[in-house]
């Protein structure tokens, strides 16, 4: 697609689509010459993430990039708008928080900051496993920031290894809310969605379900993270993947400590009525003795990064500045978008 098409009819009207899309304002555009485009991060149907520095403040930035186009066929418009309100309500040490979001004529824009040191999933891979000291640092990280969500009424609903970033110290930053939504206390959720891997049975069945479907998908989490291997192997749909979890006991390798087995039975219980949930819980809890589930795990290091292979990233497009592609509402740019 070429910028240098006709803009679309009625364009420009920055104040009236920003009133429709609060979340995502118009920029100045002054504003946006000062990020300069290093290259892309990862592209898929969410649309593409790009490596931006930020010349403003020196500062190296993560940009997602949302063609409205395809927001608008795949009626994601409203999960959009829910993820960034989300991501600018919650503040804490162990979520990727959202940086800036804005809007141009063809794409929406959310940026966050850049983590060179890559996500859980590729250290993982690099790793094989982890031993359950390092397992349990992690699991307390991951608990303390589900507490905090489900506090807010938020359920992430695509908690998964690819969407913890880690910081320079190996310390957890959840990310990628696109999938999240506010459910308050007694409402349910419908949707399928999520990993399937990941997903609990009530979720993978269609609903009704709650908060509790984010704890049976830490409990996958952590046994894959500390056996090396996902509980049960992957299916081609929800349907063949529910059946395979139906059928699974989900009993943990014997090379697991009886606290880690306990722990992971209590996730993976099919029963969501019956599954651990709250912080007493795990603060109680034989595999977390010792832990202190506070500020005090900022000054532990769970693992060392600098074994986790960064993102790859391709060579740097034909691009500058985000005023050489589709930003200012008033003029469209006339350079093809790359890819």
């Amino acid at each position: 697609r070429c910028w240098a098409e006709p803009p679309l009819p009625g364009w420009p009207l920055p104040q009236l689509v920003s009133l429709f899309l609060p979340e995502f304002p118009v920029r100045p555009s002054a504003r946006q010459q000062q990020l300069k485009i290093l290259g892309f991060v990862a592209k898929g149907s969410f649309g593409t993430i790009l490596k931006v520095l930020d010349c403003g403040r020196e500062k190296v930035c993560a940009v997602k990039v949302m063609p409205k186009v395809e927001v608008l066929r795949r009626d994601t418009l409203k999960q959009c708008k829910e993820e960034v309100s989300i991501q600018r309500q919650v503040r804490h040490p162990f979520v990727h928080g959202l940086g800036d979001s804005w809007q141009g004529q063809r794409h929406l824009f959310i940026m966050c900051t850049y983590c060179s040191t890559g996500d859980l999933h590729a250290l993982w891979r690099a790793a094989g496993c982890f031993a359950e000291a390092t397992v349990r640092l992690f699991a307390a990280e991951l608990v303390l920031v589900l507490v905090y969500l489900h506090d807010l009424g938020i359920m992430h609903r695509d908690v998964k290894m690819e969407n913890i970033l880690l910081d320079e110290r190996g310390h957890l930053k959840l990310t990628d809310f696109g999938l999240s939504r506010h459910l308050q206390w007694g409402e349910r959720a419908h949707t399928i969605c999520g990993t399937l891997q990941y997903m609990a049975p009530e979720v993978l069945s269609g609903g009704p379900y709650s908060h509790a479907a984010d704890w049976w998908s830490l409990g996958v989490l952590l046994f894959a993270l500390a056996s090396g291997e996902f509980p049960v192997a992957p299916a081609g749909d929800h349907v063949a993947m529910l059946e395979r979890v139906k059928q699974s006991s989900y009993e943990s390798p014997p090379t697991f400590s009886p606290a880690l087995a306990r722990l992971l039975a209590e996730l993976l219980c099919h029963n969501p009525l019956h599954r651990l949930r709250y912080l007493h819980h795990f603060q109680g809890h034989p595999f977390f003795h010792g832990v202190a589930f506070d500020a005090d795990l900022l000054q532990k290091d769970p693992v060392a990064v600098a074994v986790a292979p960064c993102p790859p990233e391709q060579p740097p497009p034909d691009l500058a500045t985000f005023a050489d592609f589709d930003y200012d509402l008033a003029t469209p740019p006339g350079r093809p978008w790359p890819g």
